[in-house]
């Protein structure tokens, strides 16, 4: 099993030096992957009706993709996911070029991480329906591959047409895509379509059941578990070195292939107090 960290999105702030000195200093501990959030709105809490959420427009995010190009660039051999895109919402065709172009800068270290997501406002201001979003991220990962190796294409779905083109450069391999979340029909299209899982919730009998529906639907369309990748998340805040090997020793008993430290809301900090946080728990579950 792997150990990576998270990106303290909330708590990076904006100096780019940080940004750059938090990624080399991950790289350093030995720590193998970096996952980054995604949201691109965060809802006003005084808005008409109110807002329940787990987030709201003062919890900051860095956009994904660009970020990543950048952290590509001052690192040498960390692997970069996005953890999760919310795919539905955005340009397909878009996506497909600024990932291309991540995993061109990167050597192939991109690692595609997709979720349907829940904020219906982000939906609204980025102009795709909210409903139906399960069947275009589907439609969408067939097209993103395709363009991903297609020297021309014509593409003639529900959601999408493409008529005799594609994108250029290429990276030289398909991004890896991987999906987050536990719904029935979700599970189903990363046991099918995918090349892993992200699971949001804990190293406990749901997700066993969860892996295991995979399973049996990878046997059904004739693949294996062979190369599928498991991306799990511990967190610092609560932790400590004994229940944070504890937590890893349950999801390598379940087949994990990836597990990363999330520091962030665990008290105020800088970037030296997130790499020691990540340099601790690194030191427990090794």
């Amino acid at each position: 099993m792997e150990f990576g960290a998270v990106f303290p999105h909330n708590e990076m702030g904006t100096d780019p030096g940080a940004v750059k000195a938090f990624a080399q200093g991950v790289e350093a501990l030995g720590a193998t992957h970096l996952l980054i959030y995604d949201h691109v709105l965060g809802a006003d809490p005084d808005r008409p009706g109110g807002w329940k959420g787990p987030y709201d427009k003062d919890v900051a995010f860095h956009e994904p993709l660009t970020t990543l190009a950048y952290i590509a660039a001052v690192t040498d051999k960390l692997q970069l996911m996005t953890t999760v895109l919310i795919l539905p919402q955005r340009q397909t065709a878009l996506v497909a070029k600024q990932a291309a172009q991540v995993a061109i800068l990167s050597e192939n270290r991109l690692r595609l991480g997709v979720g349907t997501g829940w904020n219906k406002i982000e939906y609204e201001a980025l102009g795709v329906p909210f409903e139906q979003r399960g069947a275009r991220q589907t439609e969408q990962v067939e097209l993103l591959r395709k363009l991903w190796t297609s020297d021309s294409l014509s593409f003639d779905g529900e959601f999408h047409k493409v008529s005799a083109a594609s994108i250029l450069p290429r990276p030289s391999k398909p991004v890896p895509i991987w999906f987050g979340g536990s719904a029935p029909a979700l599970l189903k299209r990363c046991a099918v379509h995918g090349d892993g899982w992200i699971p949001l919730m804990g190293a406990n009998d749901n997700a066993r059941a969860c892996i295991e529906t995979i399973r049996s639907h990878r046997e059904a369309a004739g693949k294996s578990m062979g190369g599928f990748g498991i991306q799990a998340q511990a967190q610092f805040s609560g932790g400590s070195p004994e229940r944070w090997a504890a937590h890893a020793g349950k999801w390598r008993e379940l087949g994990c292939t990836h597990l990363a430290i999330a520091t962030q809301n665990a008290g105020e900090t800088d970037v030296d107090g997130h790499l020691g946080r990540i340099e601790a728990y690194l030191e427990a579950v090794r």
